[in-house]
């Protein structure tokens, strides 16, 4: 029960600084997904893989585009260390764009497959925080999910989708349509699930940036911790 209390503790606060970033950014059912022209700059499509190595590519959004940290402390370049220091040859390009929505990573998602060396080893996918946080529509997170995953199937490239859960602010219905989406489309692509992409730094304000969502460098660890044994099992196969 204490454990239980402290998860919905650290939610709601999750739920009462969501929405003011929401408010902050006037963002609405209306409002058109940010483009990723922008932020392309934190995009290394191109780079040359690992020889005898893996390929590893993280797309998503701020969460993996390393938003706020220095050079070298987001998630692709912590995640490839701890690959390293675990023994696996393994190279992780960061296709994060800060701001992105579904709609904009299905809209970029070609482009950063074309723009690779070669296919990737196992594709990092992490998008919809953002859909949650404009309230856009559950129905349309999952459509875009889906057609992102149907094209990763297409391409035969292995997924790990990093899910997201809906701010407690967002209402139970809201949550009731957003949060099965990361689990159900796993289980329709046979894609490695890991269910909530903050586990263990949400609430912790000595993990966060000041925005209390962005995890800081240390919170980055965090998530890398958790996150590296599954994403070497994907590899491993």
């Amino acid at each position: 029960m204490k454990k239980e209390r402290s998860l919905a503790g650290r939610l709601s606060q999750y739920g009462a600084l969501a929405l003011i970033v929401q408010l902050a950014s006037g963002c609405s059912d209306s409002t058109p997904p940010p483009p990723p022209v922008a932020n392309t700059a934190q995009v290394a499509p191109a780079a040359a893989p690992v020889a005898d190595g893996k390929l590893v590519v993280a797309f998503g959004d701020s969460l993996y585009a390393g938003y706020n940290l220095d050079q070298g402390k987001g998630l692709a370049p912590m995640l490839e260390q701890a690959l390293v220091a675990r023994g696996m040859k393994a190279q992780v390009v960061n296709a994060g764009v800060s701001g992105d929505t579904s709609a904009a990573g299905l809209a970029r998602l070609a482009f950063t497959l074309d723009g690779l060396a070669r296919k990737p080893d196992l594709m990092l996918v992490g998008l919809g925080g953002n859909d949650m946080l404009r309230g856009l529509s559950p129905e349309t997170t999952r459509d875009n999910l889906d057609a992102i995953l149907a094209e990763l199937k297409r391409r035969d490239i292995p997924v790990l989708l990093t899910g997201m859960l809906a701010s407690p602010n967002m209402g139970p219905d809201y949550a009731a349509a957003f949060n099965p989406i990361f689990p159900t489309l796993a289980a329709k692509y046979d894609a490695t699930l890991y269910p909530f992409m903050l586990d263990g730094v949400i609430g912790d304000r000595t993990l966060q940036l000041p925005d209390g969502i962005h995890p800081n460098d240390k919170g980055v660890e965090v998530i890398v911790g958790k996150l590296t044994p599954i994403v070497e099992g994907a590899l491993r196969g």
